[in-house]
């Protein structure tokens, strides 16, 4: 004890003795916890004497006494916050003391409290030793410590203390927020990610908060007043504000708090009660109240601002998560369910029960087009909205409702709710819109689930087919799906899928049929034709596939691709000594309007040097009269490059005279159909005679094609009409096979 107390410099004033008891009762709640673990009972009462009624950092001591190694084992293990141990080197062993080191490190991972040596016999245990091989923070002999070093050593032992504390409070409370925020983001909706936030902080504060979270009502603007808010989530106490505006808080000092953090946009703390403002860039605020009951520590306020920093960032995560969910499973315009939110809830729906009883309908407004170039886009979304609206009205309750196209709208529900006869009750009555009244109908395809083996993405197809087989027949009509309509579209899907292949693999050919001038049975051209050929070696009719290849818009480069192949085979033949032979190539709809046909055709010429004037094009008559005025202007190009024009199967297609004089086209070709009615048991083929009047009359040369009997070459030539192709003359011929025909004898070929 002397020892504690020798020095003449001590410049402390010694306080009246009294019990430990007394001592511990006026310690205040809040102090520094200190450890005294010596096997000398007089140690310990030096120490509390020395330092009882002091303060350190603004805060008393309280003191815990052991008095062997093992003593202090038990204590250490179940006291947490203890700031200092005055630790005795030896006690009932030499090395007790720094044994006892490593358990309060090693074993019980104690890093922040801070050990400070004792000894009143430094021989044992060799100081330089000691620091390097053992984590302590000071090592001092007992005649050092006098009551102001003693009182020295400890203040910094607590500073020190302080320090380790905060920084690892710090440490952890930004794991914490790391975490917090990863596990925020995680979450899906607002509500979810608001009612995370009020959980987090309970964490982070270390104990249960109770509080709300509210956002802006109006998200186009920054809320300026508490009845702008709304409350998304709650704590137990304040449950009754579910799904309210805030102006409904019952305590006015809480309204008068948030309204202030509203008007400066920032956090407030006070003793009780703290609000957080989160506001990201896309102005989609949240406000949070706590119900603290204490004032928090300068430590907790710097935590909840990164916490509000880093949940700002989430929030913008969380809201643009939740816009890209909008955006991706429901139409912007109507707010219906989109196509992939119909095919999620299709999916579940044949994994129910509910398939038994369910039907899918397609929904397409006949004519939208029309109506929406006539009366504008802006009308025709209202108009779509108008649709929606109403048939929300009829079905909403009790059916799945989406948009699945431009002007076409899909309806799952139970069999009896999506009928035809109850989807066309919802266009009987005009629609409203910007004060004009607009009547609708309806076209409408349909599947019945009840045994359907495809899955939702087939049953949304077989659906659609339904519907197109209900427009090819008749508008405002209906047709449910059936097995022969899905063999029948597969069936073109999988020839598509071929053709395509055989164009890429080169498995398609060109022959050509050569055209006689009947008077004197001599070719005077040949008419290009496409053949495909299988990979089983079989000729697949081009009456099946050519309809697929315009279906597809194969038609255009494969056209191009006989076109070339005309013009080079016509040069060809041109340079065996045949330069008045001409070539006809057929030109399909779709490469005929397509924007770079001149450019293309030019380009073939150019490319291949074939003689324009030798080359002839020959376009359908519904081509030429389907759009007239760009019909003209086009053929008008063409024609400046020298290119002569043909309309096949004239006769076939309604024409307008007046449009066939202004189109100044070379040739008609009178279709096989009015040729064949030239036989010995029916007329005389009266069309084909018109034809070549007509053609006479506007001085435009006529051939005829499919004439196979010379019953039909005479008349026709006694009708006027000097050129043909067909049977009877030569069948479509390879590009070697017309060149070996066309050197043989002229004799042979003559029709005898």
């Amino acid at each position: 004890m002397s020892e504690l107390n020798q020095s003449n410099d001590d410049a402390l004033i010694f306080m009246d003795e009294q019990s430990v008891e007394a001592l511990n009762a006026q310690v205040a709640k809040a102090s520094w916890r200190i450890m005294i673990i010596d096997d000398d009972p007089d140690v310990h009462s030096a120490t509390m004497f020395a330092l009882g009624n002091l303060e350190i950092q603004n805060r008393t001591l309280t003191f815990l006494h052991a008095y062997s190694a093992n003593e202090a084992r038990e204590i250490l293990a179940r006291e947490p916050d203890i700031a200092v141990i005055l630790l005795d080197v030896v006690m009932e062993q030499e090395d007790a003391g720094l044994n006892l080191v490593n358990f309060v490190r090693k074993d019980l991972g104690m890093i922040d409290v801070r050990i400070i040596l004792r000894t009143g016999q430094p021989g044992y245990a060799p100081e330089i030793d000691a620091i390097r091989d053992y984590d302590i923070n000071d090592y001092k002999t007992k005649s050092e410590l006098t009551r102001t070093k003693l009182y020295t050593t400890v203040t910094s032992a607590i500073r020190s203390y302080e320090q380790i504390c905060s920084i690892s409070a710090n440490q952890r409370g930004l794991e914490f927020i790391v975490n917090a925020s990863t596990e925020l983001m995680s979450q899906k909706g607002l509500q979810n990610f608001s009612s995370g936030v009020l959980q987090q902080i309970s964490v982070l504060l270390g104990r249960k908060v109770e509080g709300f979270v509210c956002n802006q009502i109006d998200e186009g603007k920054l809320a300026s007043v508490i009845s702008d808010l709304f409350v998304i989530a709650t704590s137990s106490q304040f449950a009754y504000l579910s799904q309210k505006t805030a102006d409904k808080i019952e305590d006015c000092s809480i309204q008068n708090l948030i309204q202030t953090s509203i008007d400066l946009r920032r956090n407030l703390y006070e003793q009780n009660f703290i609000v957080l403002h989160f506001e990201n860039g896309t102005h989609k605020n949240l406000t949070v109240l706590l119900q603290t009951n204490i004032e928090v520590s300068e430590l907790d306020k710097r935590l909840l601002e990164v916490f509000c920093s880093n949940i700002s960032v989430g929030l913008n995560n969380v809201m643009l998560t939740s816009r890209l969910h909008q955006y991706a499973y429901f139409d912007p315009l109507t707010g219906l369910a989109n196509r992939l939110k119909l095919l999620q809830t299709l999916a579940e729906t044949l994994q129910s029960p509910l398939k038994d009883s369910s039907v899918l309908s397609l929904i397409d407004i006949d004519h939208f087009a029309e109506t929406n170039d006539a009366l504008g886009h802006q009308f025709g979304d209202a108009l779509l909205c108008s649709v929606a609206k109403r048939l929300l009205d009829h079905f909403g309750t009790c059916c799945h409702l989406a948009r699945v196209g431009g002007d076409t709208f899909a309806l799952l529900g139970d069999q009896d709710q999506v009928t035809p006869q109850k989807i066309f009750t919802v266009f009987q009555h005009a629609f409203e819109v910007d004060h004009q009244e607009v009547q609708l109908s309806s076209t409408i395809g349909l599947i019945k689930l009840s045994g359907y083996d495809g899955g939702g993405s087939d049953a949304l197809k077989d659906t659609n087919i339904a519907l197109k087989r209900a427009k090819a027949h008749q508008r405002a009509s209906h047709s449910y799906f059936t097995v022969d309509m899905g063999v029948e579209i597969r069936e073109r899907v999988r020839m598509m899928h071929a053709l395509r292949a055989a164009f890429e693999n080169e498995r398609l050919f060109v022959v050509y049929q050569p055209q006689i001038d009947m008077r004197t049975q001599t070719p005077v051209g040949a008419e290009a034709l496409l053949r495909w050929k299988n990979e089983n070696g079989q000729f697949v009719p081009p009456d099946q596939f050519i309809p697929i290849a315009e279906y597809s818009g194969l038609i255009v480069d494969i056209g191009e691709w006989v076109l070339r192949s005309a013009c080079f085979e016509l040069v060809h033949l041109h340079n065996l000594g045949f330069t008045e032979f001409k070539m006809a190539v057929n030109v399909s709809q779709a490469q005929f309007s397509h924007p770079q046909f001149l450019q293309s055709l030019e380009a073939a010429l150019t490319d291949t040097r074939a003689p324009a004037s030798c080359l002839e094009l020959e376009i359908t008559e519904s081509m030429a009269m389907n759009d007239p005025e760009m019909l003209i202007k086009t053929l008008h190009n063409i024609k400046q490059l020298g290119v002569q024009i043909s309309i096949d199967d004239f006769g076939t297609g309604f024409s307008s005279l007046s449009h066939l004089q202004k189109l100044n086209v070379d040739k008609l070709k009178i279709d096989r159909a009015f040729v064949n009615e030239i036989n010995d048991k029916s007329g005389e083929g009266s069309i084909a005679k018109m034809i070549v009047q007509l053609s006479q009359s506007l001085n435009i040369k006529v051939i005829a094609e499919g004439v196979e009997t010379k019953l039909q070459a005479d008349t026709l030539m006694g009708f006027g009409c000097h050129l043909a192709q067909g049977y009877l003359y030569a069948r479509p011929k390879t590009q070697l096979d017309l060149r070996a025909w066309l050197a043989q004898d002229p004799e042979q070929w003559k029709v005898m």
